[in-house]
């Protein structure tokens, strides 16, 4: 049991996923860090100087400068501008995905074979003639 478990293991398409899984993940903390260090803080300073991460309504009332604070009056808050956030988040990730797919897809493209000539034909017995021959191997015509 322990060795099918290790060529299970050792398989191509197992160890590929496990890689996948691990750079993506990586992959992610870049982008995620992409969004909410450079990107949200320029779409604010765009916009008026908006905090989207500090975006929230208070489902109790009252008012509460950020969302850790209501969080700590134990306070119910509907979170926009961290749905914001995430959803850039996701945005950008699947773009840029979609780029590095798009690149990986061309650089794989490799230019199709010319279609074969047609092979030689014997007038007489209209039969496929080596290009080289002089003589039909079928009739035996001179070509």
């Amino acid at each position: 049991m322990l060795q099918e478990f290790k060529t299970f293991i050792m398989k191509g398409n197992v160890l590929d996923l496990a890689v996948g899984v691990i750079i993506g993940a990586a992959f992610g903390k870049i982008v995620n860090s992409a969004v909410n260090d450079l990107i949200m803080p320029l779409i604010g300073l765009v916009m008026g100087k908006v905090d989207f991460s500090n975006l929230f309504i208070s489902l109790k009332g009252g008012d509460y400068a950020t969302i850790a604070a209501a969080k700590a009056a134990g306070v119910p808050t509907l979170n926009y501008g961290l749905f914001i956030n995430t959803t850039l988040d996701f945005l950008i990730m699947a773009l840029v995905i979609f780029m590095i797919i798009k690149a990986a897809n061309k650089a794989r493209k490799t230019e199709e074979p010319a279609p074969a000539a047609a092979p030689r034909e014997c007038p007489f017995c209209k039969s496929a003639v080596h290009d080289d021959a002089t003589r039909c191997p079928h009739c035996t015509s001179q070509l």
